[in-house]
């Protein structure tokens, strides 16, 4: 459970840096096709796993919707500073 928390820290890590250099270049937070990408190839290494792919899907929606949400309050707040 550990090693599960460590990961998902540095994971979100990388994604606010993500989150900020599609702010500062006028990207959208979401990209819906490269999320069904993504989804596709956890599904597989779900399998690959032992892993219930529907479970490992479930679980990569929210962190998806948890990222976007980061994203979309970094471009927030990246508006508000160029405003200021």
């Amino acid at each position: 459970d550990a090693a599960l928390i460590h990961m998902l820290a540095e994971r979100f890590r990388c994604t606010k840096a993500v989150g900020v250099l599609k702010a500062e270049h006028g990207l959208p937070p979401a990209d819906p096709s490269r999320e069904q990408q993504q989804i596709a190839r956890l599904r597989q290494l779900a399998k690959d796993a032992n892993l219930d792919p529907d479970f490992a899907e479930k679980f990569l929606n929210f962190v998806i919707r948890e990222v976007i949400r980061h994203h979309e309050q970094i471009a927030a707040n990246n508006g508000a500073a160029k405003a200021g």
